[in-house]
């Protein structure tokens, strides 16, 4: 039978109240409707980890599990090195951005506590399935999320029992709101309504938007005067240097993003996961100083290859198959055109060998 009538859908009802426990006491104001949660109910929902460990189940990770789980599991999101694909958030990259124009909010960058990313990934990961991880897959895919930031090695497994000695790199930057005792005091009291301006009148105007005049007339941009005019038309155009073409440049600045979670480019640039690639173009292969290369990337450097337009170009299609053995988990760029670009960019912001 498979309509019911009003009266016998409550009956059913009605059945399934008597059989739940003893209903909660009435509070003041209340109706003494529902029951008391059970244990079990409280810890279904009580799943939160507090930046102390509180809440961590006990369990472990390692770096190269996690980066299997990640691949399989969010990097069809999140990218390959958490670069992100489309719209999805960055996961890895971004430090020393916050102050800038252009700040990138990621784990690394800005996160302030490692509980935050072992919750999320926990609690809401993979997309379409959460918390059907184990805590152990939670443990190795967090453990990846620190590699992808340079926080630990490639051999670091992350467990409960050390779980605390990894600090994040913005921990430092978060305080307590104290806004209350700060700033609340100075809005709260009695406004002002004496001795008001008679008039207002606008004494200057900007001509760019983010600028504001500072002085009477200025109108936010330099002004430049007819003598001025005549010089800088009468100056000689400079010389263009010879070098990789500047649209190719700025689009594999572009494509480069995918690869800044592990690399370094142009003044200052350091090893981290990958090494830096300054004189990279016409080095041998695995040749910077200081980086530890796989024994496939040595093997090719020692047997003569050299970086160049037709071997970056094939490598950066193809890593995996161009150098077999090689530990770089990139997967390739999609076309000969983004190779060209990132070729391209790499010349003219790391330099070449000399």
């Amino acid at each position: 039978m498979k309509n019911l009538t009003l009266s016998t859908a409550l009956v059913v009802l009605g059945a399934g109240f008597a059989v739940a426990e003893t209903p909660a006491q009435s509070r003041d104001g209340g109706f003494g409707l529902g029951r008391t949660a059970l244990p079990e109910e409280i810890a279904a929902w009580d799943i939160d980890i507090r930046p102390d460990g509180l809440g961590l189940p006990v369990g472990s990770g390692d770096v190269y599990t996690g980066e299997e789980l990640y691949i399989d599991m969010c990097s069809a999101c999140h990218g390959d090195f958490g670069e992100a694909v489309g719209r999805w958030p960055v996961l890895a990259g971004g430090r020393g951005t916050l102050d800038g124009e252009d700040p990138h909010k990621t784990i690394g960058s800005y996160w302030p506590y490692l509980s935050t990313v072992w919750d999320y990934v926990h609690r809401a990961m993979p997309y379409g399935a959460a918390q059907s991880l184990s805590d152990d897959e939670v443990y190795a895919i967090t453990a990846y999320l620190m590699y992808l930031n340079d926080m630990v090695d490639d051999d670091f497994e992350l467990s409960n029992e050390n779980f605390l000695e990894v600090a994040m790199p913005n921990e430092t930057a978060f305080f307590m709101d104290d806004r209350a005792s700060t700033e609340y005091t100075v809005f709260v009291g009695e406004p002002c309504m004496e001795n008001c301006a008679e008039s207002v009148s606008i004494t200057a105007r900007s001509t760019v938007l983010s600028v504001t005049p500072e002085t009477e007339g200025d109108t936010g941009a330099a002004a430049v005067t007819p003598a001025a005019v005549v010089e800088e038309a009468a100056a000689p155009e400079p010389a263009v240097a010879a070098g990789p073409d500047p649209a190719l440049v700025a689009a594999g600045e572009g494509l480069f993003r995918q690869c800044a979670s592990c690399h370094q480019i142009g003044e200052g640039a350091v090893n981290r996961t990958g090494p830096q690639l300054n004189n990279t173009f016409g080095a041998p292969v695995g040749s910077h100083e200081g980086f530890r290369y796989s024994p496939a990337f040595q093997q090719a450097g020692e047997g003569g290859l050299v970086w160049n337009e037709e071997t970056l170009t094939a490598f950066l299609l193809d890593p995996r198959g161009y150098i077999q053995g090689n530990r770089m988990a990139f997967r390739g760029l999609r076309s000969e055109e983004d190779a060209a670009a990132m070729v391209a960019y790499i010349r003219a912001a790391g330099g070449e060998a000399k």
